[in-house]
């Protein structure tokens, strides 16, 4: 890899930084023909091959190369590798998923030879690559079968897997950053960012990740529903250089969404449009002089850290915009208060303003006769119903268990998980996973693209499965209930119950990573109606051990199982 001086994240706190514009805009007016797309490399390939963009990067690496120059000379810091769909799902459009890697190489390749020539002539301005990474043509989150809400195209692992090969091929081309753009479902964002943590601790490398979202319309939502708080709320826990938003609309109609991101986001934020909205030809109208005013009012206002141009933009749009911004300055970065923060299609915050948190327990097998009866049944369309019936009557949270010795409890999880999926009303809150069985709270993790909370971890199979859970549960970008449990069994005294929650704090927080305001303990409220002498203190030391842990565990977050109260 090249290593540029000086680091990308200290030049984005000096100055504004500019990315480039659309390749597909620039590569229509090349007017390329069949011929082209193949090349000597596919001139027998069996599928038509026009219209695959990405391929150029091995078969016309010229025009490529000539179009990354053309945006280095207008000003660009940094430039996307041309490889927004070079990954094996969009790539079987064209017959070519086996090429995905020889593309992302060789587009990486390109994109940092580009660079480096122009770092050399500009030392004082070094230019950097970006590897993107497109959101494939499959949605995690969202039915291809309108008979079936809960039938998907593609799983999770199979997302991963794709995004892994991408980002290989891209960092061994000698990528500087890789670009997570144009999110439409969160949940393939998940995989996208899962992959990339995962390649990148097996290199050894650290690489910085940017992240763009694409709020589709005046609703002020991702394709798959979510909001631009919520959206952040689910990518947060990837600690990203920055986060931003791209496409599906132009610079006036982004505004206010970019807005709020500049409000929450504790990171530099990023902004690269479209040239206006789409004529009805579907051609982008908006001139360079346009886009640059509304970018450097972006700018004045302090929204923005990085900007640059999407769908419709040329290299006159990003000169126009570096001379808008040139000298304003960066966004400062704000400091947000580290509070419990979760999201389902909408954000849930956990402040110290916030009353109880109620989280709705019928769609639980083991809590609920009338849940199990309807999954038994296979009626999950009528769990649903029941799950609707807990967000209506205030549920800010819904716990979904399916852990019973005749269910197969994974699939079960996943299949109700995607068809809540379907029904905004539920969607909106988070999910609470909740088993005994790690592969059931793995399998619910694939499948949800809000920030949701696994219920339950605990130190009961020792330090090392409980650090293993732990970093797995942070990488999925979820929470997680920590039981007041160890090697010797259930926390039964208050001392206990404070000792082991101090335990697992010191294990989450100094080793696993883990942000205390992701850490929810439930230390065991017990039974207490039973008439034995022994259990009589159980309800008080329950109370006096959260008195305890809120006092000496800053940040974290206490449940309390009320059904479990008495069963007198």
């Amino acid at each position: 890899m090249s290593h540029v001086k000086p680091d990308i994240r200290r030049l984005a706190a000096e100055r504004i930084l500019l990315l480039d514009g659309a390749m597909g805009t620039m590569i229509q007016q090349e007017g390329l023909e069949e011929a082209d797309f193949r090349g000597e490399m596919f001139r027998d390939h069996p599928f038509a091959l026009k219209g695959d963009s990405d391929l150029l990067c091995l078969t016309r690496p010229d025009v490529i190369a000539r179009i990354h120059r053309a945006y280095l000379d207008a000003g660009a810091d940094i430039i996307e590798t041309n490889t927004f769909n070079a990954n094996a799902f969009s790539q079987a459009d064209y017959g070519l998923s086996d090429a995905a890697y020889d593309i992302n190489l060789a587009g990486a390749r390109l994109a940092r030879a580009a660079a480096d020539e122009y770092t050399a002539k500009t030392p004082h301005k070094p230019r950097y690559v970006a590897g993107a990474m497109g959101p494939t043509n499959r949605s995690a989150s969202l039915s291809p079968d309108v008979n079936d809400p809960g039938a998907r195209n593609v799983t999770f692992d199979e997302l991963k897997e794709a995004y892994a090969e991408q980002a290989r091929g891209l960092l061994d081309g000698g990528v500087d950053l890789l670009l997570v753009e144009t999110i439409f479902d969160t949940l393939n964002a998940k995989a996208a960012l899962f992959a990339v943590d995962e390649l990148l601790e097996q290199r050894g490398e650290s690489v910085p990740v940017m992240i763009s979202g694409t709020i589709t319309d005046a609703s002020g939502r991702t394709l798959s529903g979510q909001t631009t708080e919520a959206f952040w709320n689910s990518v947060m826990h990837a600690r990203p250089f920055s986060i931003g938003l791209n496409c599906a609309l132009g610079a006036k109609e982004m505004r206010p969404y970019l807005e709020t991101l500049s409000a929450i986001a504790d990171t530099p934020v990023s902004c690269h449009p479209n040239a206006g909205l789409p004529n009805e030809f579907g051609e982008y109208d908006q001139s360079p002089q346009e886009i640059a005013a509304y970018l450097g009012e972006f700018a004045q206002s302090g929204f923005v850290n990085i900007v640059g141009g999407c769908c419709g933009t040329t290299p006159e749009h990003i000169r126009a915009i570096a001379q808008a911004v040139e000298h304003l300055q960066p966004r400062a970065i704000p400091e947000i208060e580290p509070v419990s923060r979760f999201s389902g299609l909408e954000p849930l915050a956990i402040t110290p303003f916030t009353n109880f948190v109620n989280v709705g327990e019928r769609t639980n097998v083991t809590g609920s006769a009338r849940f199990r009866r309807l999954i038994m049944e296979g009626d999950f369309e009528a769990g649903v119903r029941i799950a609707a019936q807990q967000v209506e009557n205030g549920a800010q949270m819904i716990d979904v268990n399916f852990d019973d010795g005749m269910l197969d409890g994974e699939a079960a999880m996943v299949r109700f998980l995607n068809l809540i999926a379907a029904e905004p009303d539920i969607a909106r809150v988070p999910v609470m996973i909740d088993s005994s069985k790690w592969s059931v709270l793995e399998a619910g993790l694939k499948c949800v693209q809000g920030k949701s909370v696994v219920n339950s971890i605990s130190l009961k199979e020792g330090e090392e499965e409980f650090k293993r859970r732990a970093r797995l549960i942070r990488r999925y970008g979820a929470a997680a209930v920590v039981m007041a449990f160890d090697e010797q069994g259930q926390a039964d005294t208050l001392e206990r119950r404070v000792a082991i929650c101090t335990r697992a704090y010191r294990i989450l927080t100094e080793e696993a990573g883990f942000p205390p305001e992701d850490i929810i303990f439930d230390p065991n409220i017990l039974t207490v109606g039973t008439g034995i002498e022994e259990h009589a203190p159980y309800a008080i030391d329950f109370i006096e051990a959260t008195r305890r842990i809120k006092a000496t565990l800053p940040g974290v977050k206490v449940s309390g199982g009320v059904s479990n109260v008495s069963f007198a």
